[in-house]
């Protein structure tokens, strides 16, 4: 996430602000720009969810939905109170996702714009069975998710060392970018099929076996998380989702000036520990990223370690996991394949 601020005081802001902390003047966040604007500055209207899914994006009239809030498909009714109240997390995390898909240029269709485009059904399991998923560009997500209570219990029992909303959005989304990135019959799809399995594997079987046996011994020698030990698919999208991860991480601590040169004592091979974060806000490749990327993490980790909680970056990225990510950032940097849903 880049760094914002007030167009009147010039005040740093949040990318959630509605107003200026520092002169008071109010704002929203203008989608067609990038940047946080004022709000009567004529670069559109309110969202018609300010107030129901605390959006503030600008839309392009009176009434109207913004740009992420038309991605949205399905949400609670307005009698709802406890599904609006995960609701307006869900699209507060929403929002995130979308800004990060726009800085990388990668294509976004939506539901309503073309058949296989990319919707979201915000569903509240109080009321029937809600299962997380994606299928067919349409991603649901339980507003259970959005309790953290619930989701908590959910990464303990299931044995996940991250689990949040944000997390949830982008493994989905990378499910639907893998229709998109990655056309059938294509030298791509051949390519991708060598570094994640064949797609084409049972599913239901590959779930059965995940859930009864548990990864396989030294998974982390060639998978980012032990869900995406069950299925191609899955190792796709938790390996987009990490892409994701490390992209809006890196991209922040460089708007904020964050750089981890790493302890003295540490230096054997200086290259990686001098490297700089910004490099990824400048396009340098995956492999320059992560040479930034892992002692800002081991920092982070020391910060947590310090204050007696857990580490904030619970994941080892061995070799075939860094190959694994470097396709990814290949597909994102050339694009959408000609005729494939531009």
């Amino acid at each position: 996430m880049r760094v914002f601020a007030c167009p009147h005081c010039a005040h740093v802001v949040q990318f959630e602000s509605t107003s200026c902390v520092n002169c008071g003047t109010a704002l929203a966040y203008d989608p067609v720009a990038r940047t946080i604007a004022r709000a009567d500055g004529g670069a559109g209207a309110p969202c018609a969810n300010a107030l129901v899914a605390a959006c503030n994006w600008l839309a392009p009239a009176p009434g109207a939905l913004c740009a992420s809030c038309r991605f949205t498909r399905t949400r609670p009714a307005d009698g709802d109170a406890a599904g609006l109240a995960g609701f307006a997390l869900v699209e507060g995390a929403k929002r995130r996702l979308l800004f990060e898909l726009s800085e990388l240029e990668l294509p976004l269709a939506r539901w309503d714009e073309r058949d296989g485009g990319l919707g979201f059904d915000l569903l509240s399991s109080a009321y029937e069975p809600v299962v997380t998923g994606h299928a067919d560009g349409i991603v649901t997500i339980d507003l259970a998710e959005a309790d953290p209570v619930h989701r908590e219990r959910l990464r303990v029992q299931l044995g996940e060392p991250y689990r949040t909303l944000l997390g949830h959005l982008r493994h989905e989304v990378g499910h639907w970018y893998q229709t998109v990135l990655v056309a059938p019959g294509s030298e791509r799809e051949e390519a991708c099929r060598r570094l994640f399995g064949d797609e084409r594997a049972d599913y239901q079987a590959a779930m059965s076996r995940h859930y009864a046996e548990g990864p396989p011994a030294g998974w982390r020698e060639q998978f980012v998380s032990a869900y995406a030990t069950m299925h191609p698919w899955e190792d796709w999208a938790e390996t987009f989702a990490h892409y994701l991860h490390v992209n809006d991480a890196l991209q922040t601590a460089a708007a904020w000036g964050v750089r981890v040169s790493g302890p003295p004592s540490a230096v054997t091979s200086a290259e990686p520990l001098q490297s700089d974060p910004a490099d990824a806000e400048r396009g340098g490749d995956l492999s320059e990223r992560l040479e930034a990327w892992i002692p800002l993490t081991l920092a982070l980790n020391a910060v947590n370690r310090s204050m007696g909680v857990e580490d904030l970056y619970p994941f080892v990225l061995g070799p075939a996991v860094q190959r694994k990510l470097t396709f990814v950032d290949q597909l994102v940097r050339a694009g959408t394949p000609r005729g494939v849903h531009n």
